[in-house]
């Protein structure tokens, strides 16, 4: 028996690389129907202009760069999220940047300034010789503390990895599966491995991969893993190569899955874990498009960013190119 989904899948994650002045256009005109959908037309009109002074950013002062529009959260809650990330020369000064008036190329020197005042959360990032992240979020933000890309390989229109997330005051469940391979049949068995969470989040992690195990049977399969926050407990499953790390200042803790595919043949282990993290630590989950080979227990200026700048930054530094890239990031 088919069971009918709790709720429409998430919409993918809009990515446009800037590196003509014509993406500038395009990206805007994708930012204001995204957020015409969910807010009154003031609203639409000022996320309009902040997507049109980050492309610029990114083509004028960056030599290009990505940027990527999503919603995060529903209804009332929803936020249309704005990234911009790039590999460019950084900023020496970010405070003297952000002043009405400055400029390193003769135009008015409004930009950043005025997507701070236009946003309803902004933050940035940059180093020198590294590249430059800026986050711009409008809606109702304090509801969604998480910072998350899931981009589908260049050249495919589904993206085979995805995410669910369930947040109370009390308790957080995120999951993300990773179908075989990219494209649509990819997309597929992601979507319904992810709908065990949509259908009964207040399971165990162990219990979610049992029921996505058995969703995803008719599918092509894929990895999958579920982490369950309560104060400060987590605990942990995981199926396949999602990679899941808790991350504070000083301290690496990686999470333990194991090895299997999901919906193929039969679930031979589900071995859920138990760990005690510190408050303020960072949950981090990604699939394999993004390497791990990465490491934030000593990068402290970054550690206590906002999610969406770790995420998109991970995202940069550590992205293969060569399959879809999804990772989440949650402060506990």
């Amino acid at each position: 028996m088919e069971v009918a989904l709790k709720r429409p899948v998430r919409a993918p994650q809009q990515r446009f690389i800037i590196d003509d002045a014509s993406k500038v256009g395009e990206a805007r005109r994708a930012a204001h129907t995204l957020a015409n959908f969910e807010f009154d037309a003031d609203t639409a009109s000022n996320v309009a202009i902040v997507a049109t002074e980050l492309a610029n950013n990114l083509f004028r002062h960056a030599g290009g760069g990505e940027l990527l529009i999503q919603v995060l959260g529903q209804d009332d809650d929803a936020v249309v999220e704005l990234l911009a990330v790039d590999k460019g020369p950084g900023m020496q000064d970010v405070a003297r940047c952000m002043q009405d008036g400055y400029s390193t190329h003769g135009t008015a020197g409004t930009g950043l300034g005025a997507i701070n005042r236009l946003a309803d959360e902004f933050d940035l990032y940059s180093r020198v010789d590294e590249g430059t992240v800026v986050m711009a979020r409008f809606g109702n933000t304090e509801r969604v503390r998480h910072g998350a890309v899931s981009v589908a390989l260049e050249g495919e229109l589904d993206c085979g990895d995805g995410w669910h997330l369930e947040s109370t005051d009390h308790h957080r469940l995120l999951m993300m599966v990773d179908g075989l391979g990219h494209g649509t049949f990819a997309a597929e068995a992601a979507n319904a491995g992810l709908e065990a969470a949509a259908m009964a989040p207040d399971s165990t992690p162990q219990e979610l991969m049992v029921r996505a195990h058995a969703l995803m049977s008719r599918t092509r399969g894929g990895a999958g893993a579920c982490a369950s926050l309560a104060g400060n407990r987590l605990s942990y499953c995981g199926i396949g190569n999602i990679s899941g790390h808790v991350i504070s200042p000083g301290k690496s803790q990686g999470l333990v899955s194991h090895n299997g595919t999901l919906g193929l043949g039969q679930l031979r282990r589900s071995q859920q874990f138990e760990y005690q993290v510190e408050p303020g630590a960072l949950l981090i989950m990604h699939s394999d498009g993004i390497s791990a080979r990465w490491d934030l227990k000593n990068r402290a200026d970054l550690i206590g960013r906002h999610p969406a700048i770790i995420a998109a930054l991970l995202y940069r530094d550590h992205g293969r190119g060569r399959d879809d890239a999804s990772i989440v990031v949650l402060r506990t």
